[in-house]
């Protein structure tokens, strides 16, 4: 046999193991998964979340307090719980802001029920923008906050269109955060990134 008939005789490709958001709570059910809560769905695949280090931590707990203190109670303030938002993905956002007038709070919320997400990124940056935020987009979620600890500025990303934000607002130091979908949310940035946490 000569070895041009050995390359072209067909060989199985591997197949990417892809399964559902609602598979893969059944196969937690069933104890096939015990790492599930160091995980998100992204595109049917369990990936693991990043490691939380102190300023990540501290920059969540600051929202936690600020966003409890303004938000009305039609709004839920949801901290690192899980979003819906496809058949194959399921991401941890820091921050989710559900409508209570939509969403009835006994499951995960889908994206029609979300009014904004908000994502603290040191080490997660990269993947925060280019994995995270486009499922956002695709999904239409209104707004979406970066809380960008590498640079100390809150990236608001708005209007989403074909799987991207068209506008992206940038707010530094001394500046104040204001939301488009609820323009009573407005919050300085230093009150989330301290000045003494910058350095």
């Amino acid at each position: 046999m000569m070895r041009s008939d050995l390359v072209t005789q067909p060989y199985p490709q591997p197949r990417r193991l892809r399964f559902s958001v609602d598979d893969y709570y059944k196969m937690i059910e069933m104890g096939m998964i015990d790492d599930y809560e160091r995980s998100e769905i992204i595109d049917g695949q369990m990936v693991p979340k990043m490691t939380i280090g102190d300023r990540h931590a501290a920059a969540v707990n600051r929202l936690n307090r600020l966003l409890a203190s303004v938000l009305p109670e039609s709004i839920l303030l949801s901290i690192q719980n899980p979003i819906r938002l496809s058949d194959f993905d399921e991401t941890e956002p820091d921050v989710v802001l559900a409508d209570l007038t939509k969403y009835d709070g006994n499951r995960h919320p889908r994206p029609e029920e979300t009014i904004l997400v908000m994502e603290v990124s040191d080490v997660s940056l990269k993947n925060d923008r280019d994995v995270k935020l486009p499922l956002y987009a695709d999904a239409g979620i209104a707004e979406v906050w970066i809380v960008n600890l590498r640079d100390n500025v809150i990236e608001i990303h708005q209007d989403p269109s074909l799987g991207i934000y068209q506008q992206v607002q940038i707010f530094r130091s001394g500046g104040q955060a204001t939301s488009s979908v609820l323009p009573e949310l407005s919050l300085e940035v230093d009150a989330i990134i301290p000045q003494a946490a910058q350095e």
